[in-house]
């Protein structure tokens, strides 16, 4: 039996997890998927939020900022590719200018550092491809960008490395409390388990109701996503916020820490798992990116996508309104982590902090800590990234590093071994495309997509055949061939 099962290796249950594993305790991570943060974590817009928005309040505000001021210190351990390149909410009028002083004094409240309130010709000196009809912006130089695959994928391999059990393909259908623990039922078999922490996504008001009267129920809502070639990730230089809305934060414009350009989200009502895109709501995108940056170069775009968000819904049972729901649930011992949307990526750090300090470790009055304990991931190599010395050296040590697979963003075959071969490894194309970016430039892995494939089926010992893009329900990239033999001459 194990001390803590937690439901949902994203970026929510992946830090938790690893959190937990500062400590002597049996933990196992489950999930559905054959890939970790193969969900809302693989599709959002990778924003590191300073923290003025949310009222300070809610758990949105308590966790933002906080979150934010850790992430140097969690990026460093976990080789996560992180830049602070500060964030500008715009305003087009003195009615927005009024909600900019609004969001001001709540950064203020919220703790949000270096803030300051900026007039027409400072906001175009920052940035120049703006539209001309900006007359002020907020600028709050904390915000950044991220990878959040990699913040997901590392964080699990780092927790993993220090004890975690890791069980992909563990979809869960039935959870029973049985006196003092709690029995899982998953498509591979049962798990045992003291407490149990649901950290679903937008699944996690299911996952609770298996166990408990539902108290809360979390809607879906797609968003929409442009990524440029980086030809255009010059654009801009920092997050380009609009005004927010009751409907969110609106479309925003940003650099990419990879050096891409992204523009994105809507907010389109949706059901549970559709991630389909759709014309008119990648028009809708268009239609408003334009309006703070009407030099956006369309020509250049390189791949459109949908992420998934869940909001939470006020009801008779609770009174979350819309914020994070982050506590012991009525069944004793399990706790929920859900109604996980923006700025979830950002307050991830502080939020796995509390929920081990002030829920866990009540409940366990006896843990210890696991004095063997190491923070860091085994560093990776970005060839890309290396010195002209740095890359004959590394050729010399490993000659796989000498061979570009990916040509677009010049991703070596020694990279794609690495991935492949870490404890929480790639073994599908698009786990190899998360973890080390081949496939995510210019031609979206129409060169280097094969060669992958050819990899994974080397080193992990099967058929071509047998090697997937990506979830188990999506299907093979192969089926078969198209000759059996030579043709004769």
């Amino acid at each position: 039996m194990y001390d803590i099962a937690i439901i949902g290796a994203g970026v929510a249950g992946s830090h938790i997890a690893r959190e937990l594993s500062r400590y002597l305790l049996d933990v196992v991570l489950l999930d559905g998927e054959n890939d970790v943060g193969n969900q809302i974590s693989m599709a959002n817009s990778a924003i590191v939020h300073a923290g003025f928005d949310a009222p300070s309040y809610k758990l949105k505000g308590k966790f933002n900022a906080a979150g934010n001021i850790m992430y140097e210190k969690i990026c460093e351990d976990l080789d996560v590719p992180f830049k602070r390149c500060g964030s500008l909410v715009v305003a087009h009028d003195e009615y927005e200018m009024a909600t900019i002083h609004e969001l001001y004094k709540n950064g203020l409240i919220n703790g949000v550092p270096g803030m300051k309130i900026l007039f027409k010709e400072e906001v175009h000196a920052m940035e120049p491809n703006l539209n001309e009809d900006i007359c002020g912006a907020l600028y709050a130089p904390s915000a950044g960008v991220v990878s959040p695959f990699e913040l997901c994928t590392n964080a699990v391999e780092n927790a993993v490395d220090n004890g975690v059990t890791l069980k992909l393909n563990h979809m869960v259908s039935d959870i029973e409390k049985v006196g003092n623990h709690f029995k899982i039922t998953t498509q591979k078999g049962i798990i045992e388990a003291k407490f149990v922490i649901n950290a679903a996504g937008v699944y996690a008001d299911d996952i609770y109701e298996m166990v408990g009267e539902p108290y809360f129920q979390l809607l879906a809502r797609k968003g929409n996503y442009f990524i440029f070639d980086k030809e255009a990730g010059n654009l801009v230089n920092s997050v380009i916020f609009p005004c927010p809305s009751k409907k969110g934060k609106g479309i925003l414009v940003a650099p990419t820490v990879h050096g891409n350009l992204l523009i994105g989200p809507d907010a389109e009502p949706t059901e549970k798992g559709d991630i389909s895109t759709t014309a008119d709501r990648l028009d809708y995108v268009k239609q408003n990116a334009l309006k703070n940056c009407p030099s956006l170069p369309f020509n250049k775009i390189i791949r459109s996508y949908a992420g998934l968000r869940n909001t939470p819904v006020k009801d008779t049972f609770t009174t979350t309104d819309g914020d994070f729901i982050i506590e012991e649930s009525p069944v004793k011992g399990f706790i929920n982590v859900a109604g996980y949307e923006s700025p979830g990526l950002t307050s991830i750090p502080a939020v796995a902090h509390y929920v081990v300090e002030q829920l866990i470790k009540p409940m366990i009055p006896d843990i210890k800590e696991n004095h063997d304990f190491n923070p860091k991931v085994r560093p990776h190599i970005r060839f890309d990234e290396l010195s002209e010395e740095e890359k004959i050296a590394i050729i010399k040590k490993n000659p796989k590093h000498g061979k570009v697979i990916c040509r677009c963003e010049t991703i070596t075959e020694g990279e794609i071994l690495d991935v492949i071969h870490r404890s929480v490894g790639a073994r599908t194309v698009k786990a190899v495309k998360k973890r080390c970016r081949a496939g995510t430039g210019r031609c979206q892995g129409g060169f280097c997509g094969p060669r992958v494939v050819e990899i994974l089926a080397r080193e992990l010992n099967c058929s071509l055949d047998e090697i997937m893009y990506d979830q188990q329900d999506s299907g093979y990239i192969l089926s078969g061939k198209t000759k059996s033999a030579k043709e004769e001459v």
